[in-house]
């Protein structure tokens, strides 16, 4: 498994194939699309007609506002599946932003999300399932990027819970679901740089309370990365999201959330270092 990931992870990255089960690729005048095969049809099928699936998307009734560093639309896609997609377009951040702005070089981030999607779900960490991606030509070597992922209803981020606008959510809860999701993403060798208060989703699920892991093309992966540390990394870049909130957003929690939610997390780390088996997995071939 690990060697399947790490080939797939490489020919990603080197090449921007996309040779995962499931999903297909089709090439049209101007650009091409990576749909999943439940979707496909209806994703291919907006390209045809519209041009674009977030110029498409932009003209659907939206039932609840999104922003990211442009609108985020909500779409509903006549398919059999009945099927609600986030659509977004991606965007150049940092410095340079004003110049680079949404033309990206060829082969993009857009496949290595595809890929990390897939893999964290395959591993049962919970993230959105990506449905596609349409590259479209800008230049010679430059695509603009459209990224389709499932819809979740009933959502909001921590940034929501903590700023006490997600009433059906206590902030005890959202620390819980948290920690489990951290839990989640360090045994299996997952650390995101730049997790934060806005790319954790909260989900109830009848007596669940679900923590989501969002932008994830960011993530890193190391199979034999000890849990400890990947916990570390990832709870310390959290925590510096959380002191980032209070001390430029207002947003209020006290001292003693964060001491307990890191002590919830330091337990989990030594449960899992002594209840587990885990031995490293033999040396994954190609570039991790």
């Amino acid at each position: 498994m690990d060697d399947r990931w790490a080939t797939l992870l490489t020919d990603t990255i080197a090449d921007g194939v996309y040779p995962l089960p499931g999903y297909a690729r089709r090439q049209f005048t101007g650009g091409d699309v990576v749909a999943a095969a439940s979707v496909r049809d209806a994703l291919f099928a907006i390209i045809a007609t519209h041009g674009t699936w977030y110029a498409w998307a932009s003209t659907q009734p939206q039932t609840r506002a999104l922003r990211g560093r442009a609108p985020v639309y909500i779409a509903h896609l006549a398919d059999a599946l009945d099927t609600s997609v986030v659509i977004r377009h991606v965007w150049h951040g940092g410095l340079l932003a004003p110049l680079t702005r949404d033309r990206f070089r060829r082969p993009t981030r857009a496949p290595l999300e595809l890929l990390r999607a897939v893999m964290l779900r395959a591993r049962g960490v919970p993230t959105p399932e990506v449905m596609g991606f349409a590259l479209y030509d800008a230049g010679p070597g430059f695509v603009r990027i459209d990224v389709a992922t499932r819809y979740i209803p009933d959502s909001h981020d921590f940034a929501a819970v903590l700023a006490n606008v997600a009433p059906d959510i206590t902030r005890s809860a959202a620390f819980d679901a948290i920690a489990l999701l951290l839990h989640q993403l360090s045994r299996n060798g997952f650390t995101h740089p730049d997790l934060n208060v806005k790319n954790i989703l909260l989900q109830q699920t009848g007596p669940t309370l679900q923590a989501s892991v969002l932008d994830v093309d960011v993530m890193r992966w190391d199979a034999h990365m000890p849990v400890a540390v990947a916990m570390r990394q990832n709870t310390d870049r959290l925590l510096r999201s959380l002191a980032k909130a209070r001390r430029q957003f207002g947003i209020t929690f006290t001292d003693a959330e964060r001491d307990t939610f890191v002590r919830g997390v330091s337990r989990d780390v030594s449960d899992t270092l002594r209840d587990s088996s885990r031995t490293p997995p033999p040396a994954a071939s190609g570039r991790r």
